[in-house]
């Protein structure tokens, strides 16, 4: 099956909640018995269920690792690009910190492999094993030296740690200068500048540590001790735009922050899947016009239908800012043509914002 890449990438969406995994994944349980770990077992051509440990986490089916499969449903929905993520149940933080980091490495291998192919639809957001941020660090500049990369994907705790709690600042201070030499430009989405600031990723799934993991990030501090990052928060950032008031009313109470919380979470940014439209509209309240990204879930059944459903009868400027223009002006246009169509990183960056990291999941 051959599809012409090119032609859609000069229009349609920007869809940085997607996920994608790699039939064949690394059989870590050989090597790390004591600890469970996700792997595929295919039952026909077209589907596999996702497995982890003994268990049946979900049924998949080729879409997670077909981009040709991908690129036909792209093409259908007008989908320009689909920034790729791992499926969460992946990043496996419980587990040992060796065997984590070799199937985070062997994850970004399969996303690079599908940039390289596909370079005008596709990027990616890469994954660490968090629980050891010093091999998150590594990975996350290895991995982001490759085209494409926009960033890394991480969870809402950490085997039980939150991500405001400080010994997670070491990670989150540590910059990725990586510099991949290539014709016609210096730097590419996924590489820094020197200097320039870290992206990553956030991501929760359980409804009781989103709510607790995104507020602490407001009230604990975490922001402010991280002031280089830029973080994307996936489902219209949860509770958060619910409970902004509330959390501004106990900053008052206790009076010991400068800003309050509704300031600070101008920071942030989300994702618009929020399957409801008022619920979008107060996401873009709280996070701001320029801080909200499209986002579908694909290839689970999540996915808004249609696809654009919940930005379908927006405005069309906040509509454009939200598919597309919101997030090229942070890493520049894109949807290019030709072999290398990702330009240089941040170079549209804003003042107030810096770059933006992405939450594709």
């Amino acid at each position: 099956m051959t599809i012409d890449a090119h032609p859609s990438a000069l229009s349609g969406l920007v869809d940085v909640h997607t996920h994608a995994i790699d039939v064949d994944l690394p059989d870590l349980q050989r090597t790390f018995p004591d600890d469970h770990w996700p792997t595929i077992e295919r039952t026909s051509e077209t589907d596999a269920s996702l497995m982890f440990g003994r268990d049946t986490y979900r049924r998949i089916d080729h879409r997670c690792w077909s981009p040709d499969a991908r690129l036909a449903d792209m093409d259908r929905e007008d989908v320009a690009v689909q920034v790729l993520s791992p499926i969460p149940v992946t990043f496996c933080y419980r587990a040992s910190a060796a065997g984590a980091a070799e199937l985070a490495s062997a994850q970004n291998e399969f996303f690079a492999r599908i940039v390289r192919r596909h370079p005008s639809r596709f990027a990616a957001l890469g994954a660490v094993a968090l629980q050891d941020p010093d091999r998150a660090v590594d990975e996350m500049r290895r991995c982001m030296r490759q085209p494409g990369f926009l960033g890394v994907e991480i969870g809402t705790q950490v085997a039980g740690t939150e991500l405001a709690d400080p010994s997670l600042d070491r990670f989150f201070r540590r910059r990725a200068r990586a510099r991949r030499p290539c014709s016609g430009s210096s730097e590419r989405p996924g590489s820094l500048a020197p200097g320039g600031q870290s992206r990553i990723g956030f991501r929760s799934w359980h409804a009781h540590r989103d709510r607790t993991g995104r507020s602490a990030l407001i009230i604990g501090g975490a922001l402010s001790r991280r002031p280089t990052v830029r973080i994307c928060l996936a489902h219209g950032g949860g509770a958060l735009p619910a409970m902004i008031g509330r959390l501004d009313k106990g900053a008052i109470i206790a009076a010991d922050s400068p800003d309050l919380p509704s300031r600070l979470v101008h920071e942030l940014w989300c994702d618009s899947l929020t399957y409801h439209r008022q619920a979008l509209d107060a996401a873009v309240e709280v996070f701001g016009r320029d801080h909200v990204v499209f986002g579908s879930d694909y290839p689970f059944p999540a996915m808004p239908e249609p696809i654009d459903d919940i930005v379908a009868d927006l405005p069309t400027d906040l509509r454009h800012r939200i598919c597309r223009t919101n997030l090229e002006e942070h890493y520049g246009a894109l949807l290019g043509s030709g072999p290398d169509p990702l330009p240089a990183a941040g170079r549209h960056r804003r003042t107030h914002g810096g770059p933006v990291a992405l939450d594709a999941g």
